[in-house]
């Protein structure tokens, strides 16, 4: 059986990309990068060193000079799904912080930014055998992807799963106001002037509002197993 080598999985905020990434990564036995929690890192990075975050000159230039690994989560049980190292740190939950989530959005506009790391993106897929998840994969990162998919569900729903996910790990947040990060972060996304957030026009479209995660994770290995 042939496999798609190559899986793009863009979408918008917790549609439920990352879950099944890494489900079909492990299915597959291929490598799981999580392409947002690069953007993550390097926000973290600029709020650590206490730059305006509105200085795109200088956040460009610290995505260009951190060193960030993206491992398999070996070793812990929490529930991560990799390991986020910031220049040598195991930085993976303090991705996930309001902090950062109030200024990533912005952060990913830069096209210095998103030049750094997209060149680190590409040489990563160029080997193969990976499945990158993102908002711009598919368009942008790896227009020649064997497997592109585009995941998205209801800004209720969505909101629902990450103030769920947030409450699991001790984050203390209401509803309301995740659900009103989401909007913000959908605006943002898909009206950036540098890679949007849209479906790639060969990419296949599941809305998962509906969905368990276990019929999103068949639907995407069976178009993986035939792609």
């Amino acid at each position: 059986m042939t496999h798609a080598s190559t899986i793009a999985i863009d979408g918008t905020a917790a549609s439920g990309k990352s879950t099944i990434g890494e489900m079909l990564a492990r299915r597959l036995g291929y490598l799981y990068l999580d392409t947002g929690a690069m953007y993550r890192a390097v926000a973290l990075a600029a709020l650590r060193s206490g730059m305006e975050i509105a200085n795109e000159e200088k956040v460009s230039r610290l995505a260009q000079s951190i060193r960030l690994e993206i491992l398999p989560p070996d070793g812990y049980d929490d529930g991560r799904q990799y390991n986020i190292l910031l220049d040598g740190e195991d930085v993976t939950w303090s991705l996930r912080t309001p902090e950062v989530n109030a200024v990533v959005s912005q952060v990913s506009t830069y096209p210095g930014v998103r030049r750094a790391l997209t060149r680190l993106q590409r040489r990563i897929g160029q080997h193969g055998k990976v499945v990158m998840v993102g908002r711009d994969i598919g368009t942008v990162v790896m227009p020649d992807a064997d497997l592109k998919l585009f995941l998205d569900a209801s800004p209720e729903e969505r909101a629902h799963r990450r103030h769920k996910e947030m409450a699991a790990r001790g984050v203390e947040s209401s509803f309301d106001e995740v659900l009103r990060w989401i909007m913000h972060r959908d605006q943002i996304d898909s009206c950036r002037d540098i890679a949007p957030l849209r479906p790639a026009d060969d990419a296949v479209i599941i809305d998962t509002t509906n969905m368990s995660v276990e019929e999103v994770f068949e639907k995407a290995l069976k178009l993986a197993e035939d792609p």
